[in-house]
């Protein structure tokens, strides 16, 4: 991809998943980057390919942009302390 299209792609990417179809609340996959790079580039990438893009990018598959609301900080903090360990 030419670096005029990586900096679209990664626009698309700030602009998350929801904004190009998928359920509020997602996150980026490589598995979802790739249908998106062939929806609006089209240019077939593989599910691997998405990837090394994405971290080219800077950007890391399925890790969320904020903490869920529902979290329950003491649960983390007993799982990591008690079962975890």
């Amino acid at each position: 991809m030419s670096p005029r299209c990586l900096e679209k792609l990664a626009a698309y990417l700030d602009q998350g998943p929801a904004a190009h179809g998928w359920v509020e609340g997602q996150v980026w996959t490589a598995s979802r980057v790739a249908p998106l790079i062939g929806r609006r580039f089209h240019v077939s990438y593989s599910v691997s390919g998405a990837t090394r893009l994405m971290h080219r990018l800077a950007f890391t598959p399925q890790m969320p942009a904020r903490r869920a609301a529902e979290r329950d900080e003491q649960a983390v903090t007993a799982w990591t302390e008690v079962t975890w360990a």
